[in-house]
């Protein structure tokens, strides 16, 4: 059986994973943190907030897991980490928008406490192979974009799945691209040399796509997300997985 404790509870994202782990028989959740906001509303009788004991800051944490899921936004998601590795869990971090320096921080107190953690931009199954398929094309086609589309909601642009498929980009190129540099706003935000266009839009969850090109041709590689649901496949292998990691890896490929 694997303890949770789960912070954002009651978002979105918080209260689909709640869904799933009520559905598992092998995942107990023992604890919530989540905002006045959100707590306001379970007393009113619109969340769910199931047998877990429930808090609203970190101070007032009693209650001991296996495994921190965070699931927060990106100003408190690192303070969460940092208490989560201090305290005794293992940690599963899928807020994205943390900083290097963060993730370094974080990756430095995993090794120091024998805790384990796994930071993951994207819980998507298809998200994973999508970025598998665009560093394999990278290594042929090193002239590259990527179209991301978020709802929103969403706080950081670029996504993290979008900084991790330049990164992936990059490391695969065999040579850059023989395209002029430009600082103009409609190229889009650099990331390693990559540009990346982000939409924050009603009616969207998630989807990226990367388009590379070469004399005479193009391939696009496209991912959709239409609903949450599609993430707990991810964040289910997530929380059964990350005590194999050794102190801090990024991307749910790590445990697939």
């Amino acid at each position: 059986m694997k303890t949770i404790f789960l912070a954002g509870a009651h978002g979105k994202m918080g209260l689909a994973i709640q869904d799933m782990i009520e559905k598992q028989a092998d995942f107990s959740l023992v604890g919530m943190l989540t905002t006045h906001r959100s707590l306001a509303a379970i007393e009113d009788g619109h969340g769910l907030a199931g047998l877990a004991a429930i808090f609203t800051t970190l101070e007032s944490i009693n209650t001991k897991a296996d495994v921190w899921v965070d699931v927060t936004k990106p100003h408190v998601a690192f303070a969460n980490g940092k208490y989560a590795l201090t305290h005794g869990y293992d940690l599963v971090m899928g807020t994205s928008g943390l900083k290097e320096t963060e993730v370094d921080q974080l990756r430095q107190l995993a090794e120091e406490q024998g805790q384990s953690a796994l930071i993951v931009p994207n819980f998507s199954i298809t998200a994973v192979l999508l970025m598998k398929y665009a560093a394999e094309a990278a290594a042929y086609l090193p002239a590259a974009e990527i179209i991301e589309a978020h709802h929103e909601d969403k706080v950081d642009a670029p996504s993290g799945t979008a900084v991790a498929t330049a990164a992936l980009i990059a490391e695969a190129r065999q040579s850059l691209p023989d395209i002029p540099a430009s600082d103009a706003l409609a190229r889009g935000d650099q990331s390693q040399g990559v540009p990346i266009h982000a939409m924050r839009l009603p009616g969207i969850l998630a989807e990226e796509t990367v388009i590379f090109g070469s004399t005479g041709e193009t391939l696009t590689i496209k991912q959709s997300t239409n609903n949450r649901s599609a993430f707990m496949t991810g964040v289910r292998e997530a929380i059964k997985n990350v005590d194999k990691i050794t102190g801090l890896a990024v991307g749910l490929d790590k445990v697939l």
